[in-house]
């Protein structure tokens, strides 16, 4: 069983003219304004699956500044969850400042959708004006079905790249204090913190509800990060996510095939540690 719990996907006015949405969005615009920036529908994505073996992905669309872009967003991936239920799942996405972003979690949750993600704060790190407006959409998620936020992090050194955030370990941290009854996915390995689960004290217990997906891992680290999540302790948090269509599936089976994880380890990661956290329930289709 193989589920991806990271990917995006874009209602077909932003595949087809993704400038006229660059205005009052300077995030969307870092991101997307080079057209090696890819934007894909959800057939796409299915394609996608279908070639990768992938049973379901979990998918959401962009944090927009404006409401009505992110509701019609928003009810894409809706719309793909209730037309394609044993094969898509989604995340509610929004930008965190929108005074409606609560009720708008709470919309799409009765809607179908699985959780909140990927939110983000690609212009300033998770301070704790940050951590004010996640208060609001984490209490909706944990009072209804005690779903998963995933929320963009990244590693505070090394190249830099668009969408990487001045966030800190610190700031990361303080997050999993801040929430520490909600279930977090932290992105793209959570900047790297798990590998502080190894402290003997206070790091573990604050870390207990953090999982970390893969997302563009392939870019960031070499394979032996894999081992060094199972050396942490953390090999049942570690989610496949690809990002895509930023990578596809097959360079994160690659570097699973690099690492030295046994079979049964390559398949929490693949698919088995996913199901367990969303509660997912359904046929495999390959």
């Amino acid at each position: 069983m193989i589920i991806d719990t990271h990917t995006h996907v874009f209602p077909d006015a932003v595949k087809h003219n993704r400038s006229l949405y660059f205005s009052d969005e300077p995030e969307f615009k870092l991101l997307y304004e080079s057209d090696k920036s890819k934007i894909i529908s959800v057939q796409q994505l299915m394609e996608t699956m279908d070639a990768h073996k992938v049973d379901i992905s979990i998918t959401c669309g962009f944090p927009w500044r404006n409401p009505e872009t992110a509701i019609l967003n928003n009810n894409v991936i809706i719309d793909a969850v209730k037309n394609h239920p044993d094969r898509i799942r989604g995340l509610a996405c929004f930008d965190l400042a929108w005074e409606g972003a609560a009720d708008e979690t709470l919309r799409c949750i009765k809607a179908g959708l699985s959780g909140a993600g990927e939110l983000a704060f690609y212009l300033s790190g998770i301070d704790q004006k940050a951590l004010a407006l996640l208060e609001p959409v984490m209490t909706v998620l944990k009072e209804n079905g005690d779903l998963p936020c995933m929320i963009h992090t990244n590693e505070p050194v090394g190249h830099q790249y668009p969408g990487k955030t001045p966030i800190t370990l610190e700031q990361i941290y303080r997050l999993a204090q801040t929430f520490p009854d909600n279930k977090i996915i932290l992105a793209h390995w959570g900047g790297g913190i798990f590998l502080y689960n190894l402290m003997k004290k206070n790091a573990k217990s604050i870390l207990k509800n953090i999982w970390y997906d893969t997302a563009a891992s392939p870019f960031l680290y070499e394979a032996d990060i894999y081992d060094a999540a199972l050396s942490a302790g953390v090999i049942d948090k570690v989610l496949l996510g690809t990002d895509y269509p930023l990578l596809t599936p097959r360079r994160y089976y690659t570097d699973l095939d690099n690492s030295n994880l046994t079979q049964d380890q390559k398949s929490m990661i693949l698919g088995e540690n996913a199901r367990h956290l969303f509660k997912f329930s359904f046929k495999q289709g390959y």
